[in-house]
Parts: structure tokens; C-alpha cells; sequence
């Protein structure tokens, strides 16, 4: 019989001390039961406790040694871990920016065999506005979300710099302008406790209206829905008053004749149906909005290495679809609007040169107050389209 198995079969008082000083680091607890163990006028049975003393230091030794075992199987628990996510949209099921959300949703269901599944809500059925979705995200109120990107631009104004009005002159330089600006969206995100994983384009946005609008005279006193602080610019530059409405608010507010045209793109107006309470489109492609696809970054950390890299992997594939699917997109939802009797106003030349001239100043100021980054961004797309 071994010293250690003949200490445990007739335990001593040194063999209990030295155990309990050995287990002294796992807690002070321990010493304080050996200590109230040996106080003689409560002890009837020294050895009796003794063993009292043993079973309950062993049961510590126990107790960390799994705790040890754990931390090392930690990252193989980590790594069968499923996760279930809620994605918010505050789009309608058959807008784009949604149907893309669903799309990638399956595709991360398949790539990562089911260890990561995405439930989309749809139509603002979370009661989110939009306005306010990078501090819900930030804050995990909701796991993913889409956002239109200038939206949020009031949190981050870094974000503000794709739609300053007149910057793209096509939907080409619009993917260019998306993918220099990438890496910095990508650090001011982070600074949001986000991840994005990918960026869907909106076709660019034009005047929806119910009086005929060739020129800028004719916008004076107009009441525009505007999506963003550039877009209200816009209109306030040609004698407007600008309406910042959520989406899910814009239908009742034309109803009502609150607002009287809308600042947007054709898919949002296929959603809202505005050949019910609008009459025409100019297709001015004042600015051309994206969204954001983002995930709590901290929900994103608690999945393992490989699941991470396949999410990152099926966002850039995802990206790919959306700017590849937008462009013919515009052109379909353009043709579903004059079939249901929207009337698109060509703008001249004329007019698209008054409207760069009256918005030059809202670049120019927009710029001298933007973050640093911004500025780079701009002076990195002018260099690669040719407009230094």
C-alpha cells in the first residue's frame, strides 16, 4: 500500500493539513472548515472529522480538476455550439433589401450545416423605425439587422458620405465608391460593437411627385419625404420643405397630404404602391442609398474560428448578388410603376446641371465638417473615377 492510499484509508492530522494547505489556492473556504474541524471543545471524534476534512478537500480536488478538464474542452464546446438569430428588417417581404436578407439567411443555414440559423422579421414587425438600429444592434436588443446606411449616419456620421447628393454620376461608380469606403465602415462599425457582413445597394433615388417637376423653379415649395440629412439638403436647397418620415409612415402621410412627393428609389415605391397617391417620376439619381447588413459583434465572438470565416465568406458572396441584381432591378420596378400609371419625366441636362450647381455647397460644407475618413474616401473615388 502506497504512502497517499495508507494516509487516506487511516488518515493523520498532518496528512488532513498538508491535503487542505495543498487546496488552499481553491478557496479559503477550505481552511475555514479545517479550522472549525479542529477546535477541540467542538470536536467529540477527531478522526471522524479527519475524515469529514478529506472527503470534502478531495471533493475540491475534484471539483477543480474538472473545472481544469473544462477550460480545456472550451473550444470544443464552443465549437459544436448552434446559435439562433432574430434579423430585423424594417423593409417589406418582397422589397429587395428583405428578399436578400432571406437569401442569405439560407445561405448561412446551409454553409454552416445548421450552426448558424437567421430568422428574418420583415416590415418593421420588431417595431423598429430604422433611425435608431445601430444602437440596437450595438446593444444586442437584436442580433442582426439591415439599416440603410445614411439612415444611421445621425449615429455615425462617417456613414453620411454615400449619399452626398451628385457624388455618383452612375450606378458603376456607385460599387466603386462602396468598395473604397469598405474598410472604414467596416473600423467605424467595430466602434459600434458590430460586424457588417455585407452591403446591398439601393437603385438610385429620383422625385416621386404628384405635379409634373421639369426644372428647379418647379420644386419650389415642394414637401418632400427625405430619407437622410443630405437628402433634406437637397430639398431645402431647391425651396422645399423636407419630411424625414420612417418608411412605414410615408403612405399615410401622401394620403393625407402631410407630404405632397418623396425623395426614394423605384423598389420603395413598388412597396408603396405610390401610383395610388402619386403621379410622376423623375429619374434625377440624386444620391443612390445602401444598406448595411450587421451583426452584434459580440454575438459574432462567441462563434468559433471557422464559422466566423464562413460567415465573412457568404457575406462577400451575398454583396456580389445584390450589386450584380440592382441594376436591372431599377429598370423592372420603373416598368411596374408606369404600368400601374406612374408617368417618368426624363430630366434634361439643363435641369441636372441647375441641380449639381445648387447642392455643390451642401458637398463643400458636408466635407469640412465630416470625419476624417469621409474626406479620404471622397478624395480616394474622385482619383479612381477621374474627377480630382
Amino acid at each position: 500500500m502506497t504512502i497517499l492510499s495508507q494516509s487516506i484509508a487511516r488518515p493523520t492530522e498532518e496528512f488532513t493539513v498538508y491535503l487542505l494547505i495543498f487546496l488552499q489556492k481553491y478557496g479559503n473556504f477550505t481552511v475555514y472548515l479545517y479550522n472549525l474541524a479542529l477546535k477541540e471543545e467542538e470536536m467529540e471524534n477527531r478522526v471522524s472529522h479527519r475524515w469529514v476534512m478529506v472527503g470534502l478537500a478531495l471533493a475540491l480536488l475534484c471539483n477543480s480538476l474538472y473545472a481544469g478538464g473544462s477550460k480545456e474542452k472550451s473550444s470544443e464546446a464552443k465549437a459544436a455550439q448552434s446559435v439562433k438569430w432574430t434579423a430585423n428588417s424594417v423593409w417589406p417581404p418582397a422589397n429587395h433589401q428583405t428578399v436578400g436578407l432571406e437569401e442569405f439567411a439560407k445561405k448561412v443555414k446551409e454553409a454552416t450545416q445548421g450552426k448558424v440559423e437567421i430568422l428574418v422579421q420583415s416590415g418593421g414587425a420588431l417595431g423598429y423605425k430604422g433611425p435608431e438600429l445601430l444602437k440596437v444592434v450595438r446593444d444586442g436588443l437584436v442580433p442582426v439587422s439591415d439599416m440603410l446606411t445614411s439612415g444611421v449616419a445621425g449615429d455615425e456620421p462617417l456613414f453620411g458620405v454615400v449619399t452626398l447628393p451628385f457624388l455618383i454620376q452612375s450606378f458603376q461608380e456607385g460599387k466603386v465608391l462602396n468598395d473604397i469606403a469598405r474598410p472604414y465602415f467596416d473600423k467605424a462599425a467595430e466602434k459600434w460593437n458590430q460586424k457588417i457582413l455585407y452591403i446591398a445597394p439601393w437603385p438610385a433615388a429620383g422625385f416621386w411627385t404628384k405635379k409634373e417637376i421639369k426644372s428647379v423653379a418647379d420644386m419650389k415649395g415642394i414637401k418632400m419625404r427625405t430619407y437622410d440629412k443630405n437628402g433634406a439638403l437637397v430639398v431645402q436647397a431647391v425651396g422645399g420643405t423636407p419630411y424625414p418620415l420612417p418608411f412605414s409612415e410615408v403612405y399615410s402621410a401622401l394620403a393625407t397630404g402631410v407630404i405632397d412627393s418623396v425623395l426614394t428609389s423605384t423598389p420603395t415605391a413598388v412597396d408603396a404602391k405610390f401610383w395610388e397617391v402619386l403621379k410622376y417620376y423623375v429619374p434625377a439619381n440624386v444620391t443612390m442609398a445602401t444598406d448595411l447588413v450587421t451583426v452584434n459583434l459580440k454575438e459574432f465572438s462567441k462563434l468559433d474560428k471557422a464559422t466566423q470565416d464562413t460567415l465573412i465568406k457568404v457575406g462577400k458572396e451575398m454583396e456580389e448578388i445584390m450589386w450584380a441584381k440592382v441594376a436591372q432591378l431599377d429598370k423592372d420596378m420603373e416598368a411596374t410603376c408606369n404600368k400601374n400609371g406612374i408617368v417618368t419625366i426624363s430630366p434634361s441636362k439643363e435641369f441636372l446641371n441647375d441641380l449639381s450647381k445648387v447642392t455643390k455647397q451642401i458637398r463643400d460644407d458636408w466635407l469640412k465638417t465630416a470625419p476624417e475618413d469621409a474626406r479620404k474616401i471622397v478624395q480616394e473615388f474622385n482619383k479612381k473615377v477621374g474627377r480630382e
